[in-house]
């Protein structure tokens, strides 16, 4: 099976559709898969479900896809850095679902395992747990969580052998193993492609079975998310 694509836009041409559930890798701007993200944009796919931790920042990352009205909901545990967002979600026009960010990265990990349903003490006594069942356990309260699963994970890796196997650099991996899991169709951006057994096993940190098509993006931008210089 030949998991190479040329480009970004050929990886999404057949499987991106209106209304589909889209989980992305990255936390801020580190690890986001920047190419498959503006091939998203350039589809024009509209009424899409995205799950990640944040929602970029203004005009990169998943702001692109805000600017362009195609997130129609946004489920992740940090909102801030984009006044779009803001504005969009002030105004009714954007679906919010906050999650905490250690059970948003369970919700993919487990959904991704086939896991329907895990219980956590997280957001216990707050508004997360509206509505939610609750199960004592050792005389303390869990709330049940829903798992989640996605139509299309894209993800950003730094390197990347034939068959899928992957390699994340340092903190960039955040995550992208737990979007990758949950995807339908797993899209993964890597800087790096090398042959089938030029990895070491013992570096792969995302086995290739949860890879289904791989693009190479040699030159990603890596823009910094906020920089702060001190006064000269």
């Amino acid at each position: 099976m030949n998991k190479l694509y040329p480009d970004a836009a050929t990886a999404l041409a057949d499987v991106i559709a209106d209304g589909q559930t889209v989980a992305v890798g990255g936390f801020g701007l580190c690890g986001i898969p920047e190419s498959l993200i503006v091939a998203v944009r350039d589809s024009g796919k509209t009424d899409l479900t995205c799950i990640s931790n944040n929602a970029g920042v203004d005009g990169f990352g998943l702001g692109l896809l805000l600017e362009t009205r195609q997130i129609k909901k946004m489920i992740a545990s940090y909102v801030g850095e984009n006044k779009e967002f803001e504005r969009q979600y002030l105004a009714g026009e954007l679906e919010v679902e906050l999650t905490p960010q250690g059970t948003l990265a369970e919700k993919l990990r487990s959904g991704g395992a086939g896991i329907p349903a895990f219980f956590t003490k997280t957001g216990v006594g707050t508004q997360i747990a509206e509505g939610k069942d609750v199960k004592i356990f050792n005389g303390q309260e869990y709330i049940l969580e829903e798992t989640l699963t996605a139509d299309v994970a894209l993800v950003k890796a730094q390197k990347a052998d034939k068959a899928g196997n992957l390699i994340f650099n340092k903190t960039a991996r955040n995550f992208n193993p737990e979007c990758a899991m949950s995807g339908r169709i797993t899209i993964v951006e890597v800087e790096e492609i090398v042959e089938i057994g030029e990895l070491d096993p013992n570096h792969i940190h995302l086995p290739g079975i949860y890879v289904q098509r791989i693009v190479v993006n040699a030159h990603p931008e890596k823009r910094i998310e906020k920089r702060t210089l001190r006064d000269a």
